[in-house]
């Protein structure tokens, strides 16, 4: 069975260390893949985010209201 070995690019490009130019490029090519939400759909799905919010700190105060009630009930 004979090992598989990187090619002399492949070996090359690990270790040639970092270069700032190189990835700004490259984060530019991947920012301009990126799909964008619109406006309106912005929107709505922040509203959606922020009312799941409000419900779940509105359900957490009422439960541990009552949880305290109960508490100071049996003890």
């Amino acid at each position: 069975m004979a090992k598989k070995t990187k090619s002399e690019a492949e070996i090359k490009e690990t270790t040639s260390g970092f270069s700032l130019v190189k990835f700004l490029q490259e984060t530019k090519e991947e920012l301009s893949k990126v799909v964008w939400p619109s406006r309106q759909q912005l929107i709505s799905e922040s509203a959606a985010v922020l009312l799941m919010v409000i419900l779940s700190a509105t359900t957490i105060y009422f439960v541990d209201g009552f949880f305290a009630w109960i508490s100071q009930k049996v003890f």
